[in-house]
């Protein structure tokens, strides 16, 4: 396969089982892809994500271009060489990090300004200053600058965010031109459909004409602005036809999603790419997944139960430490309790969608979503 070559390896209904070819090897969905805002996933070395087989893994071009600075990142050769990682990996845009800070950022047509979180200082940030960043911190996948409305929002609110991230994706596609990093598009719009799909459309007709002239095509399509505040069922009723009006031959990335729950029935929507800071984030507050659904370890009831974290689990939290030793470190508030649960709730996922690929390519998704929403595992809220 050639660089960011994107295979279709089989289909089951909706579900899609892809290849992606990367500078730093090639990645399967459907995928999770652990979160490393700050070019570490908390309390979890490099070393132990491969371990858990991690494919790809974030980080956030809000956080570095802040702290250490993306000069910093780029002298050390790059985001891979500066956190010891060697697989594929992928940038956000920041655009939400900004965004979620309202009250401090200023916005027109032309991009926005805003103020970091670390020192007050402030910051410009245009398309093609986003891009300048974001390959400079050199991940093999690099998102667009979008904006991202909130949930709820005035319908008029969420159609400028549509066209001006439009705007800014055409920008950021012509602004982009680093050969070994490829960029995906964002699709946004909130909980209206018609919206959404003007989204889609925007960015096909941008491809278009960037290829029309000569340019560059998007490498893979990443849907924003969901899980917002906005329950799961509200995200359901547009998810899948804005799933399906993506081109078929790249891939479709949920921004922000990681209930496993969720997962499951996204691929069956035909989404291919997952992350979020749920497993690691719930896993600091004591919290596990299971296939009995989720576990809060604060719980009295594991005080003397010596029993493995998840008994179908093959992690190696599950298969050294019990249920009692967990729930002592969480309630001694011991770095190792998080950092623990961390690793068997990214497991977790990472297996979970692993599966699910097994199922698509033995064309049996609807067997195995099945098999998952009638399973305890599926009460995971």
């Amino acid at each position: 396969m050639a660089l960011f070559d994107c295979a279709q390896d089989a289909r089951s209904g909706h579900a899609r089982a892809l290849s992606f070819e990367t500078a730093h090897g090639t990645f399967c969905t459907p995928v999770f892809m652990p979160v490393g805002t700050s070019a570490t996933v908390k309390g979890v070395t490099a070393g132990q994500l491969r371990d858990l087989g991690s494919q790809v893994v974030l980080a956030n071009t809000y956080h570095l271009s802040l702290r250490p600075g993306a000069d910093v990142v780029e002298a050390a050769g790059g985001v891979h060489a500066f956190a010891h990682y060697d697989g594929p990996m992928l940038t956000d845009s920041g655009g939400f990090q900004v965004f979620s800070l309202a009250d401090t950022v200023k916005l027109d047509e032309d991009g926005l300004t805003f103020r970091s979180i670390y020192d007050g200082a402030k910051v410009r940030w245009t398309p093609e200053e986003n891009m300048r960043i974001q390959e400079q911190l050199g991940a093999d996948i690099a998102m667009q600058l979008d904006q991202c409305a909130p949930y709820p929002a005035e319908r008029g609110f969420v159609a400028r965010a549509v066209d001006l991230s439009a705007n800014w994706a055409r920008r950021c596609l012509a602004a982009h031109a680093r050969p070994d990093q490829t960029l995906f598009g964002i699709v946004q719009g909130g909980m209206h459909l018609d919206l959404r799909l003007r989204s889609v459309e925007a960015l096909r007709s941008i491809e278009r004409e960037s290829l029309a002239s000569g340019g560059r095509r998007f490498g893979g399509f990443g849907i924003g602005g969901y899980s917002v505040g906005e329950s799961h069922e509200v995200m359901f009723e547009t998810l899948g036809q804005v799933a399906r009006a993506l081109p078929e031959d790249r891939p479709r990335y949920l921004m922000g999603v990681g209930n496993p729950t969720t997962l499951v029935r996204a691929v069956r929507e035909g989404v291919d790419m997952f992350d979020c800071v749920l497993p690691t984030r719930t896993a600091r507050m004591g919290t596990a997944f299971s296939s009995t659904g989720r576990m809060n370890m604060r719980n009295a009831k594991y005080t003397r139960d010596f029993g493995p974290l998840d008994p179908a689990c093959t992690c190696p939290v599950c298969r050294n430490h019990s249920r009692a030793y967990l729930r002592h470190l969480v309630k001694q508030n011991e770095m190792l309790g998080g950092i623990l649960l961390s690793i068997h709730n990214l497991h977790y996922l990472i297996d979970l969608m692993r599966r699910a690929r097994q199922a698509v390519l033995a064309d049996a998704y609807e067997e195995f979503y099945g098999e998952w929403m009638a399973s305890p595992a599926a009460k995971d809220y």
